[in-house]
């Protein structure tokens, strides 16, 4: 071949390449954009106006375990270390906590491990479906209610779902390449999501289900007894470091387990139908289950993996008495994935008026920004509300704790003891005004309590020889416990009880017009 001849294949092969790279270079440019703006959106949702709002009951216990593990002076002795659930984000807030303390700082953390759950939203999506389906996933999951509402929370449930959805996320690696090590990155993120909430091990009836329904996956038995192992061995620092630790923590782990047994339902049965639809967004439910039933026919491993990811939670928590607004969480990636597969597998001609073609993709991208601002309008309300009118456990703060209890350690002698009408509102006095509180609601019976909190014996003889100082009563216990709280006001008036602070909110009223609202009462009682 001649010199002349090399020169001129080069001539016509280059621009070519070049061309197609060049066009490569681009798309992958375009992914990440598209990656990094859903990234943005998610963290402006999970991080603006963070700290507005105190911290809510759960959150000032978790928080305050994190301080007690770092030695935060003013709470390692009101927070004990061990209380009912495993330790991992609590050890990480104890990391943040030596650095920088405070309730944003504590929120911040949060909402950064669900930025991260995003992300691993758009890999798992990317995994199963490919790279269109995992951008429509990540960004419904960025902009999902119930997910930001409870990523921006002190919670345990963030990173519990980072966990399941990492342990998802192996598990659909498995199922496509069939890799050991895949199966044991399983169990070991399964075991990372028991030591952030324990509860996170009924996961394990839906592997054990998938495996069990997808034959054209082939499981070894040393794979199976490898990935278990992993599990067991990642689970074990939480029973270990309960039985090594002493000062009762095991003793106190198993009475939790049968308080959790014997407790009564908390909310009626159709409490999750009426209340997590709307957080996970109707219209995104309804695509995900129609997508299911138009594409039957193409239901495989990775839609039995999906579907099984959900049933397992509902099934089990349904059927639970205690009912909370976050314990559904695992089920949001699941449901964020089969709407994207939906969009993007849905059979679509090509549309034409007159001269005019319409992309088959056009009517699938429609919808998915008519459910992307839907799902961005709905958490936009919800981080930024134009007042306060009912209070739900677990969707947010206790507005006005914070400040009730800044103004107690600034007015309160050191030693005080205050009573309210539940626990809730004394974790927060503890939190936030560094003093101890016990709920007049806590049981005596062990059966009926949570067994980290202490009942109060006899209350008038606790006023009468001084033992017990305040009283303070808060609209939010009140709401959900009327006896209690006609309870506690019996004791105010009985013990010529006094109003030292108040703590107000702005309220809407349904025609429209705005008042002011007393939320927080404070009360010195005499003997």
């Amino acid at each position: 071949m001649s010199l002349q001849t090399i020169l001129s294949l080069a001539i016509y092969v280059l621009p070519r390449r070049t061309a197609l790279y060049k066009r490569e270079v681009l798309v992958v440019a375009l992914q990440v954009l598209a990656v990094a703006l859903i990234l943005s959106a998610a963290t402006f949702l999970r991080v603006v106006e963070l700290g507005t709002v105190g911290y809510n009951s759960d959150e000032a216990v978790y928080a305050g375990q994190g301080a007690a593990i770092a030695q935060v002076p003013v709470l390692k002795d009101i927070f004990p270390v061990f209380r009912a659930h495993p330790l991992l984000f609590q050890f990480v807030l104890a990391v943040v906590f030596t650095f920088d303390f405070g309730d944003w700082t504590g929120r911040l953390v949060a909402a950064m491990v669900g930025v991260a759950t995003v992300l691993l939203v758009y890999r798992l999506s990317s995994e199963l479906y490919g790279k269109r389906a995992g951008l429509i996933a990540a960004l419904f999951m960025a902009l999902m209610p119930y997910h930001v509402v409870v990523s921006r929370q002190v919670l345990l449930d963030g990173p519990m779902v980072f966990c399941t959805t990492l342990t998802l996320y192996m598990l659909a690696r498995f199922g496509k390449a069939e890799r050991r090590i895949d199966l044991v990155a399983c169990g070991a993120s399964l075991g990372l999501a028991f030591l952030s909430k324990e509860i996170s091990i009924i996961l394990l009836g839906a592997v054990y289900a998938f495996l069990a329904v997808s034959p054209e996956i082939r499981v070894r038995p040393r794979d199976i007894v490898l990935s278990v192992a992993a599990m067991i061995i990642v689970m074990l620092p939480f029973p270990l470091s309960v039985r090594l630790a002493g000062g009762g923590g095991e003793s106190r782990t198993q009475q939790y387990l049968v308080w959790q047994l014997f407790r009564r339902p908390n909310h009626t049965a159709d409490f999750y139908a009426t209340v997590v639809p709307p957080a996970i967004g109707v219209l995104l439910i309804v695509v995900a289950v129609a997508g299911l039933w138009m594409l039957r026919h193409r239901i495989g491993w990775r839609e039995k993996l999906l579907m099984l990811w959900i049933i397992v939670p509902i099934a089990f928590f349904q059927l639970w008495p205690t009912k909370g607004f976050q314990y559904l969480l695992p089920i949001a990636p699941p449901f964020a994935i089969l709407a994207a597969r939906a969009l993007v597998q849905w059979p679509a001609r090509e549309l034409r008026w007159r001269e005019w073609r319409v992309p088959k993709s056009a009517p699938g991208m429609a919808l998915v920004a008519i459910i992307a601002v839907n799902l961005g309008s709905a958490s936009w309300n919800i981080v930024h509300p134009a007042g306060l009118n009912s209070f739900l456990a677990g969707t947010g703060g206790v507005p006005g704790g914070r400040e009730v209890g800044h103004w107690i350690n600034e007015n309160v002698p050191q030693g005080a003891v205050f009573m309210t009408i539940g626990p809730s509102m004394a974790n927060i006095i503890q939190f936030y005004g560094h003093r101890k509180a016990y709920g007049l609601s806590v049981s005596p019976n062990p059966l009926r309590r949570n067994p980290s909190y202490e009942p109060i014996d006899n209350p008038d003889y606790q006023i009468r020889t001084s033992a017990l100082q305040y009283v303070v009563w808060d609209a939010f216990s009140a709401e959900r416990s009327t006896f209690f709280s006609d309870r506690l006001l019996d004791y105010v008036r009985k013990y010529k009880g006094r109003v030292l602070h108040i703590e107000s909110v702005t309220v809407q009223n349904a025609d429209g017009t705005s008042e002011e609202k007393p939320v927080i009462i404070i009360y010195a009682v005499y003997p």
